[in-house]
C-alpha cells in the first residue's frame, strides 16, 4: 500500500508540472496571435490611410490639369462697393493693348467713341482713330472705298476671319476679349495670373513644340507665349513698364472694356439707397405720429355705472 500512494503522489507531481508549460504555451500563443492582429490591423489602417491621400492627390492633380491652377485673388482696387476704375490705369491698359495683343486679340465690342471722358479726351480718341483705314461703302457708283476712322468704328480686327486667325496661330484661335473678364471664371484673378505666370515646366512634364507651359491654363500648355515682359511698352505718364504693372493696367483696361457700366451703377445704387433710407425715416416718423395718439391713450372700463 505504502508502494501504492508513493506511486500516486509521483503521478499527480508529474502532471501538475506538465500543466503549467502547456498553460504558458497556451497564452504566449494568445498573445502573439493578439499581437499580430493589431499589427495587421495597424497596418491596414495604414495602406487605407495612403491610399486614400494617393487617391486625393490623384484626384486634385487631374482636376489642376483639367481646370488649371486655382489663381490667388488680388486686391483691385475697383472691386470695393464705392470704388471706382482708377482712369490712369484703364488709358496705360489700353496702350499696352494697342502694342502687345492687338497684333492677335480682337476687341469686336468696344468702339473709339467709348474711350472719350474714361481714358482719353475726345481729340486724342479723334486723331487715334484717324490712323486706322475702314472698309465702307458701297459709294454712288456702288463700289467699296476706305476712308479714316471715326469716333463711331469699333476696334481693328487683327484678322478676316476664324480660318485666317487659327492658320496664323498653330491651329489656336485667339479670343475675342471684350467680355474675357466675364467668360473666365474668376475672370480678372484669372487673367492676371495668365499673364504673369509662364515659367519652365516641372521635371516629368513634357510640352508639345509650338506650346509653352503655364500652370494656370487648363491642361498647362498654352499656344500664346509669354507677351508681357519688363519694358514692353513705354508708358506715356512714366510708370515704370514691369510685367505686374503691365498685367495689372491691361487686366484694369479689359474689366473696365467688359464692364464700362460699373462706376455709374454703384453711384445710381448709392443714390437709391439714400433715397430709400429718407423715405424709411420718414415712414418711421409718419408711424410714431399717427399712431401715437392711439398708443398713449388709457382706457378706463366703469363696471359700476
Amino acid at each position: 500500500m505504502a508502494g501504492g500512494l508513493i506511486h500516486r503522489v509521483l503521478r499527480r507531481k508529474l502532471q501538475s508540472q506538465s500543466a503549467v508549460p502547456a498553460l504558458s504555451w497556451f497564452i504566449s500563443r494568445k498573445v502573439n496571435e493578439d499581437a499580430g492582429s493589431a499589427g495587421m490591423r495597424t497596418v491596414a489602417l495604414l495602406g487605407a490611410g495612403v491610399s486614400g491621400l494617393l487617391g486625393f492627390a490623384t484626384i486634385a492633380s487631374a482636376d489642376e490639369a483639367e481646370h488649371g491652377l486655382g489663381v490667388p485673388n488680388y486686391p483691385w482696387p475697383h472691386e470695393g462697393i464705392l470704388s471706382s476704375y482708377d482712369h490712369a490705369s484703364i488709358r496705360r491698359g489700353h496702350q499696352v493693348y494697342q502694342q502687345v495683343c492687338a497684333s492677335c486679340h480682337s476687341m469686336s465690342l468696344i468702339s473709339y467713341r467709348d474711350l472719350v471722358g474714361v481714358a482719353y479726351t475726345e481729340d486724342e480718341t479723334k486723331a487715334m482713330a484717324a490712323e486706322i483705314e475702314v472698309v465702307d461703302g458701297p459709294n454712288d457708283e456702288g463700289e467699296m472705298f476706305t476712308r479714316p476712322g471715326k469716333l463711331s468704328d469699333r476696334f481693328p480686327q487683327p484678322y478676316a476671319n476664324e480660318q485666317a486667325a487659327r492658320f496664323a496661330n498653330g491651329g489656336a484661335y485667339p479670343p475675342d476679349l471684350s467680355l474675357i473678364t466675364k467668360a473666365r471664371h474668376n475672370g480678372q484673378n484669372y487673367v492676371f495670373a495668365l499673364l504673369t505666370g509662364y515659367h519652365d515646366p516641372p521635371a516629368g512634364v513634357l510640352i508639345r513644340e509650338g506650346l509653352h507651359y503655364n500652370p494656370y491654363f487648363p491642361g498647362g500648355a498654352i499656344a500664346m507665349p509669354k507677351m508681357l515682359i519688363d519694358g514692353a511698352v513705354e508708358y506715356e505718364d512714366g510708370t515704370p513698364a514691369t510685367e505686374a504693372q503691365m498685367g495689372k493696367d491691361v487686366v484694369t483696361f479689359l474689366s473696365w472694356a467688359a464692364e464700362p457700366e460699373m462706376e455709374e451703377r454703384k453711384l445710381m445704387g448709392f443714390k437709391w439707397i439714400f433715397v430709400l433710407s429718407l423715405a424709411l425715416l420718414q415712414a418711421a416718423y409718419y408711424r410714431r405720429l399717427r399712431w401715437s395718439v392711439l398708443k398713449s391713450r388709457r382706457l378706463v372700463v366703469d363696471v359700476v355705472n
